[in-house]
């Protein structure tokens, strides 16, 4: 096992996921100067919707890493925002799948265009070994504690 030390407060940082914050606060003030009022959560729901349209309320859970009351909240939300519907599994009633609208079909190409240019400018002067070796990582540190 590996020894590794930390100065005070950063290993709290990096588990919190300072990174991470950062970007999704930049990714959501570019939505805001964009007129796009959807929130950095609701933009990850949609996110898995854009890529398996009409999945259920627990695929969902599964593919964000939320709980089944945050993911309801999150669709609630968006139905308010007339983004998406939920309809009633032909064979089973109790699951309802996640269906997005129209509206929403429009926000993905300005969504997905205002996210790439975040990430570029995250991870600007970053060379592509050591956005590989981070990915390695941080692979390495979810499997460690998904298991």
């Amino acid at each position: 096992m590996v020894s590794t030390h930390f100065k005070k407060g950063e290993l709290y940082s990096f588990i919190t996921g300072k990174a991470s914050t950062a970007i999704a606060r930049r990714l959501q003030k570019k939505f805001n100067e964009a007129g796009i009022s959807v929130t950095i959560e609701q933009w990850s729901v949609l996110y898995h919707l854009w890529k398996a349209d009409g999945i259920s309320q627990q695929e969902l859970c599964n593919a964000t890493f939320r709980d089944k009351p945050s993911i309801t909240r999150l669709v609630d939300n968006l139905e308010k925002l007339g983004l998406v519907k939920r309809v009633a599994h032909d064979k089973d009633r109790r699951i309802n799948k996640i269906l997005l609208t129209k509206e929403a079909l429009k926000l993905e190409g300005e969504t997905m265009q205002l996210a790439e240019e975040t990430l570029n400018e995250a991870l600007a002067g970053v060379s592509q070994k050591d956005i590989e070796m981070c990915k390695e990582v941080l692979q390495k540190v979810y499997d460690n504690l998904s298991s």
